[in-house]
């Protein structure tokens, strides 16, 4: 008999930054894996072509406006997925902004603008959905955060920041809910080939340094992820949580 430790056939997922770039393909992954998809995002005409990437997998997507950065906004989401679907049983947080400035030169409005989405907004997603798998006492929380978590880079002042602070909310997240059934983990990619980092795709300069850099010697596709993705959103990690996965092709072994 096959195993079923990584079939998410009737579980529920809610992903945020779901109209495109690693969202879409992290939802599709979840889709392959059987889950069915509450899509959330600012951006409606990108969550529709996600819907449609998911529904050619043949389960159930629906679409809900979502602005990180707002409360009411996040609250309002969450229940209108958890009106729609009964329940929710994944939580992946993604949504997320950056901006490559050095320390002198990021202002007080970019170094919000990133601490606010990346951070701040993780927190009341993960709060408004938390409290939903802790009354159930069952639920896979999944931060997505980066390799610059906890290593550093030039122009990355924001976002590593907040990047790090997603590495100790899923810590203090995952003991607090821990005993309730809920497990909380991050996922920390490094460089993938997205419309996101076009810019940085597109440079040869850099997209030589970051491919040198990485011990594989090359960039991450998007469905590279779906292997943790998927791992962490099963019974197969049951017994794993606080834990940071990084999928980086090596970048931090050095």
């Amino acid at each position: 008999m096959a195993s079923t430790l990584f079939d998410l056939t009737g579980q529920v997922a809610l992903v945020t930054g779901a109209s495109k770039g690693l969202g879409r393909a992290m939802a599709v992954g979840l889709a392959k894996a059987g889950a069915s998809l509450a899509l959330c995002a600012r951006d409606r005409s990108g969550l529709e072509a996600t819907k449609a990437a998911v529904a050619a997998h043949g389960v159930r997507a629906e679409v809900f406006e979502l602005d990180v950065l707002r409360a009411a906004s996040v609250r309002d989401a969450v229940a209108a997925a958890i009106s729609a679907f009964d329940h929710l049983d994944i939580l992946v947080n993604n949504a997320g902004v950056n901006v490559r400035k050095t320390t002198l030169e990021l202002s007080e409005e970019e170094w919000d603008r990133v601490v606010d989405t990346n951070l701040k907004g993780y927190f009341l997603v993960a709060q408004a959905v938390g409290a939903h798998m802790v009354a159930r006492r069952k639920g896979k929380v999944i931060n997505v955060g980066s390799i610059f978590g906890t290593v550093g880079m030039n122009n990355q002042l924001a976002y590593a920041s907040s990047k790090g602070g997603v590495t100790m909310m899923t810590k203090v997240m995952a003991i607090e809910w821990a005993k309730d059934g809920v497990n909380v983990n991050s996922i920390a990619p490094t460089y993938f080939e997205t419309p996101l980092v076009a810019a940085l795709r597109n440079d040869p300069e850099r997209f030589r340094f970051i491919s040198e850099r990485t011990p594989m010697g090359r960039w991450g596709q998007p469905e590279e992820l779906e292997g943790t993705l998927v791992w962490l959103a099963s019974r197969a990690s049951d017994f794993v949580t606080g834990q940071t996965i990084f999928v980086d092709g090596g970048w931090t072994i050095w």
